[in-house]
């Protein structure tokens, strides 16, 4: 028990040691720029502290994703899942993979200090801090899937709105991201993806191919598809994106009407679990003790 105390204390050391050496090291390169330039004074503010702290944190995390082993299969899925919850920085991958070394530690530190000598606690605190990151991902990704389905109907009706006021596909794009900032902040993340691309010289079916592989939404994929198909046939896209969305609309009213129809059903396991034995008691509770006083009276 002492032996795994020291230890995970000894880790902790080193990373807080790791962690101060680094911030040292900016701070004498703040010095040394001093001295090369006079004339230039940084002004240290709470803000820049607290973003400099989170960089050096940010920078051990990062060293620890390679104390994990893994393969290159693995990362890929890995790096598509942080994509999917809309982390496309290059260091998103080594700090999940950090995390998933650090947050085990931290809650083998909290058994420890809970002075718990059972070794499955240890063994239960690894493997939670070790799948803990990856349910927290699979919540993000589907909050962030829902996003982009609940915002579609509202991006395609700009996109008809610009497209019938003479703009192309591209530019009824741009300008939809532009008007839908604010409001869907998500699937305006993607458009503007889509927008890049296309700039960069991919052609518009590759782009919105693209768009549905990153997002992995049935109705992203439909879009696509309808889009692609339209392109091809030279049939009117104001028209095909108007008769989606009105499907789209329908379909979601359908889906809340089906989610109230199935409360009706669902209210049955509270109703007999709870409701029903309160409400026996209540009702059959009185004439059950008039009776059993009743037959203890007889049998006297």
């Amino acid at each position: 028990m002492g032996l795994i105390v020291f230890t995970f204390f000894a880790i902790f050391l080193l990373i807080a040691s790791v962690g101060l050496l680094m911030f040292y090291r900016e701070a004498m390169l703040a010095r040394i720029a001093a001295v090369i330039n006079p004339g230039e004074k940084p002004k240290k503010t709470l803000l820049g502290s607290i973003q400099q702290t989170g960089v050096s944190l940010g920078g051990i995390v990062e060293r620890l994703e390679g104390v994990l082993p893994k393969t290159q299969a693995e990362v890929s899925v890995v790096q598509q899942r942080l994509i999917r919850a809309g982390y496309r920085s290059d260091s998103a991958i080594k700090i999940f993979y950090g995390v998933k070394i650090l947050v085990p530690l931290l809650f083998c530190l909290l058994v420890a200090v809970g002075r718990s000598s059972n070794f499955i606690f240890y063994i239960a605190a690894l493997g939670l801090g070790f799948l803990l990151p990856d349910f927290w991902l699979g919540k993000r990704i589907t909050k962030r899937q829902k996003q982009i389905r609940l915002g579609l109907p509202d991006a395609l009706d700009m996109l008809v709105i610009c497209i019938e006021a003479g703009l192309g596909v591209d530019q009824a794009t741009a300008r939809t991201c532009q008007e839908l900032k604010s409001a869907q902040p998500a699937l305006t993340d993607e458009l503007n993806i889509i927008v890049l691309e296309q700039h960069a010289g991919r052609p518009r079916s590759d782009a919105w191919r693209n768009f549905a592989e990153r997002t992995d939404v049935d109705s992203v994929r439909n879009l696509v598809t309808i889009l692609v198909q339209s392109e091809q046939f030279g049939t009117s896209v104001a028209k095909t994106l108007r008769v989606h969305s009105d499907t789209m609309r329908s379909q979601r009213r359908q889906k809340v009407e089906e989610q109230a129809a199935k409360t009706t059903i669902k209210l049955i396991f509270p109703l007999v679990f709870f409701i029903f034995p309160s409400l026996f008691l209540v009702t059959l509770g009185p004439a059950i003790i008039i009776i059993t006083q009743s037959f203890t009276q007889l049998n006297k």
